[in-house]
Order: C-alpha cells, then sequence, then structure tokens
C-alpha cells in the first residue's frame, strides 16, 4: 500500500484511468482510487457509442468537433474497443424538415464528416428502419466498449508504474495552508483508514465530482443528468441510428456487441447514485424508439438500466439538454485560491482521452514535469492482437482454440480462462466479472452462468461455499434491478426460468435491492 504518489486521480471511470495512463506516461509516479470497480459509474452505464460529433452540431459546437477529433484517435489507440458500425440520422415523419436540410450545413461548419445517402440505399442495409424516412446522412458514428477502455488504459498506466486501489473510497482530503497534500481514503472490503500523501489531486470523479471538491473547500456545481436506456436481445439495426433533431428522449439507438440500446431520457436528480427507473422513463423510451424502428416495443428486452451526465453547470438554466456535452478544466488554485487541485468535468467518453490530456498539462505544469502528451500516438496493444472489433470475433477465437467445452457463458461466448484472468487481475465479485467478460449480459441474464461462475470461484479456491452462495445472490439482485421494470413478454418467461432454477431448485434467495 503506497504511502505518497506524486499524483492522486479520483475516478475510476474513462477520464480517470485515461488521467492515470497520462501521467504515467510523463513518468509521473500516480496512483487511482475508485470506491468501487473500473467502470462501476457513468462510463459503465451509458448506451456504448462513439460520437462523431453530428449529434451537438446544432447546440454545441466545440464539443462536436472535440468527438469527431477523438473519433478518429481513439479507433487508432485502443481499435479493439471500437467497432466500426457507421451511423445514420434519419428523418422520420415525426421530425423538423428544416433541420434536415440544415444538417449538412452544420456538419461542415463544426468539422464533423458527413454526407447524405439514398433512403432505399439505408433501408437496404436496415430494414427494419420506419419506411416513412425522407433523409438520410451517413456519418463516422460507431459503438465503444467501455470496461475494455478502462481495462485498457490501466494495463497501459501500470506498464508505466501506474497504480490503482480499487474498492477505496476518498473520505477527506487533507488541505494544509491552502494547498491540498493528500486525502484520507477508507477500503470498503475492510474498512481500514489510511492516508496517503501527494503534491497534486485530479478530480475525475464525474459526475460525484461536485462531492470531492467540496472535501477541498470549493464548490463545483455538477448537474447529474439520470437517463434511462433498455437494451435488447439482439441487434435490431448494425448502425448506430439517430434522429435528425435536436437531441431529445429516446433518439437514438446504438448496436453494442450482441445487443442494441434505446435510449435515452434526461432528467436531473439530486443523488449522482439514483439509478431508479419509473414507467413513464420505459414508455418514452419505447414510444419514441417506434418512430425509428416501428414495432421495436414488441421485440425482447433483456434490460433496463439508469446512468447519470456529469453536466457542468456554469450558469442557471432552465433546461439541463442546454448545458453543454463540451468539457471543463478546474484548476482551483486560479479558481478558488486551493492549490493542488485540479477538477475536469463535464465531457464524453469519446473525448475522455484529450479531457485527460488537457488536465495532465496543468498539473504537469505545477509539478515541473516538461514531457509532452503522447496518448494520441502511441497504441494500446490488445492482449490478442486485434484489431477493430467484429461481431464475429469472439466466436472465430472460439473456433480457432476449439474451446467450447471450456464456455461458462454460452450468451457472451466467455470461457473458464477468461473467468480466471478476471480473478487473478482482481475482481472480488461477480459483478466484477461482468464487466471484465460480459458474463450475464445476453439473453439469460445470468440464468445458467451465474451457477457455473460461482462454482468455478470454488473449483479455483477463489471464494469458499458460503462466498459463492452470496456471491450469486449479489449478482442476481443486480440483475433482478434491471430486469423488473421490463418483466413482461419473453423475459419474463426467461426470469421464471431463473426463478424455478435459483429459487425451486438451488433454494438462493436474493433480496430485492432497495432503490
Amino acid at each position: 500500500m503506497p504511502s505518497s504518489t506524486d499524483v492522486l486521480v479520483i475516478g475510476g471511470g474513462a477520464t480517470g484511468t485515461g488521467v492515470l495512463r497520462d501521467l504515467a506516461m510523463r513518468g509521473l509516479r500516480c496512483t487511482l482510487v475508485e470506491r468501487r470497480d473500473l467502470a462501476d459509474g457513468t462510463t459503465g452505464r451509458y448506451h456504448g457509442l462513439l460520437h462523431s460529433g453530428a449529434r451537438y452540431i446544432g447546440r454545441d459546437r466545440e464539443a462536436a468537433r472535440d468527438c469527431a477529433i477523438e473519433n478518429q484517435i481513439l479507433r487508432r489507440i485502443i481499435p479493439h474497443c471500437i467497432e466500426d458500425t457507421s451511423g445514420y440520422f434519419v428523418s422520420t415523419p415525426h421530425d423538423p424538415k428544416r433541420y434536415a436540410e440544415e444538417f449538412l450545413g452544420l456538419c461542415f461548419a463544426a468539422g464533423v464528416p458527413a454526407q447524405q445517402v439514398r433512403v432505399s440505399t439505408l433501408l437496404q442495409r436496415e430494414p427494419a428502419l420506419n419506411r416513412g424516412i425522407s433523409h438520410a446522412f451517413e456519418v463516422a458514428d460507431g459503438s465503444a466498449d467501455a470496461f475494455l477502455t478502462v481495462e485498457a488504459n490501466v494495463r497501459s498506466a501500470r506498464e508505466y508504474g501506474g497504480q490503482t486501489l480499487l474498492y477505496h473510497e476518498v473520505v477527506d482530503l487533507i488541505v494544509e495552508a491552502g494547498t491540498v497534500v493528500g486525502a484520507r481514503l477508507r477500503n470498503n472490503l475492510t474498512g481500514e483508514e489510511f492516508n496517503l500523501a501527494c503534491s497534486a489531486v485530479i478530480n475525475a470523479a464525474g459526475a460525484w465530482a461536485g462531492r470531492i471538491a467540496a472535501m477541498a473547500g470549493v464548490a463545483v456545481d455538477i448537474v447529474a443528468g439520470k437517463g434511462v436506456m433498455v437494451a435488447f436481445n439482439h441487434r435490431l439495426v448494425n448502425s448506430v441510428i439517430n434522429r435528425c433533431k435536436q437531441p431529445g428522449d429516446g433518439d437514438i439507438i446504438v448496436p453494442v456487441r450482441t445487443v442494441c440500446v434505446a435510449g435515452t431520457t434526461d432528467e436531473s436528480v439530486p443523488d449522482p447514485d439514483d439509478r431508479s427507473m419509473l414507467a413513464h422513463e420505459i414508455a418514452t423510451v419505447l414510444d419514441e424508439g417506434e418512430i425509428l424502428i416501428p414495432g421495436l416495443a414488441q421485440a425482447r428486452m433483456l434490460r433496463a438500466w439508469a446512468g447519470v451526465r456529469p453536466l457542468y453547470r456554469e450558469q442557471i438554466t432552465t433546461d439541463d439538454r442546454e448545458l453543454s456535452r463540451d468539457f471543463k478544466v478546474l484548476d482551483h488554485v486560479q479558481r478558488d485560491g486551493v492549490a493542488g487541485f485540479v477538477s475536469i468535468v463535464g465531457g464524453k467518453y469519446t473525448t475522455y482521452r484529450m479531457m485527460a490530456e488537457r488536465t495532465v498539462d496543468v498539473v504537469a505544469k505545477q509539478l515541473g514535469n516538461t514531457m509532452p502528451c503522447r496518448t494520441a500516438d502511441e497504441a494500446i496493444p490488445a492482449p490478442d492482437q486485434r484489431r477493430l472489433f467484429t461481431v464475429g470475433a469472439p466466436l472465430a477465437t472460439i473456433e480457432a482454440e476449439q474451446s467450447y467445452g471450456d464456455l461458462i457463458c454460452e450468451c457472451e461466448l466467455v470461457t473458464r480462462q477468461r473467468l480466471l484472468d478476471a480473478w487473478q487481475a482482481g475482481a472480488t465479485s461477480i459483478d466484477d466479472l461482468r464487466r471484465d467478460t460480459r458474463i450475464g449480459m445476453g439473453p439469460c441474464q445470468g440464468g445458467f452462468c451465474t451457477m457455473r461462475t460461482a462454482a468455478l470461484a470454488y473449483e479455483a479456491k477463489v471464494a469458499d461455499p458460503q462466498q459463492s452462495v452470496a456471491a450469486i445472490e449479489a449478482f442476481l439482485q443486480e440483475r433482478w434491478r434491471g430486469i423488473q421494470p421490463i418483466l413482461w413478454g419473453d423475459q419474463l418467461r426467461q426470469a421464471r426460468l431463473d426463478e424455478q432454477i435459483y429459487l425451486n431448485l438451488l433454494n438462493v434467495h436474493p433480496e430485492q435491492p432497495q432503490e
């Protein structure tokens, strides 16, 4: 356990792990702390879109330009985390014709590549779409695996000497004579508390950044914008599909690995830990999704979930959708007279690397470090040397290795060895394994793979029998949270089967989650 570090990074999402990698590559001693697992917060709870920038051309040109630039960089440095699905903005009978007429001009002004395509050509590629579409524009959207992204950044950072402390929470910042000189940390697995001294703290806590800033005695106004999404059990579309209008509720569908995600809503909540899902939010996603794909509401849903956007508010607005999706680096010595403390707020997954670079530039200068940023130029090799993700790649790997008999999760093609590797890397629960391997994220939602995983944990001496049962209960409880709001049709039948397996056959009784 380190007693000191040059820079303490708070937050284990895409931005925090990107910051850690940048710091380590510049030769700074750096430690990242995260109160739960990597990507447990906003990064692991969004719809998986790699932005082309076109979504923001109407209201937020700077954010659009940043997304367009970083889109190409991420394809180059973390290709195994990206699928080149392409993307389309389509004008349905419910969308304003004028926006479609202005779309290409707005894209050009923001530096976002786009081209108009024949509607008939698009409908050949995506036959499930609304036949009443009048305009279609192709952009460089893609889909991204956020869990793989943070893992890649941390793996690279560790190679350069960076450290991580997972399941460690900042309970207070230590401020002496107007300078942040360390933090009081608590190990959330053992309850142990200790101090970690540092020369600088980077607050990359996303929606929780305001709480961290308050520990240093400064105010950072973060609006927690809750968004609800729904995943379907197969890819209704193979390209990202957006409504051609100003961003609104339920106006995008993203193919992610073997599923697709429809979303999202936008509602301000006072607590960034609020993951509740209300019936009207689910209904909004389905009703609006029907405009893009008639019959979508009758397709089999896997689960719903809520994520919280960290929107930085510099001035009062009447509509939170008017808040910029761009990011801002707050140097608190200039802003508030508190040295050794910098916050990075706002932004998107797509711009995480740029956000990290701008933040580390500020901190490196304060610490007298003159090494340039290299994160845009140095790719992070995939463990298996894969390039851009393709849908058939996991199955091709299973076939090449002849590892059918080692499958623990048939839905997501997860083998015994992948789980063992994840435990070796520090996973402490089945939900951690889900983030590392996607186990339990397929159509059965853990129905068959949960008990197999628990059995493997016992076999590999990762857990004793009592711990294995507790792991099953905790994971099923978390899965139930997302299944309950969409419990009808085929997913209800799946839930009943899972109930028969775990409740009636195995006598496992997970408690219902409390919101």
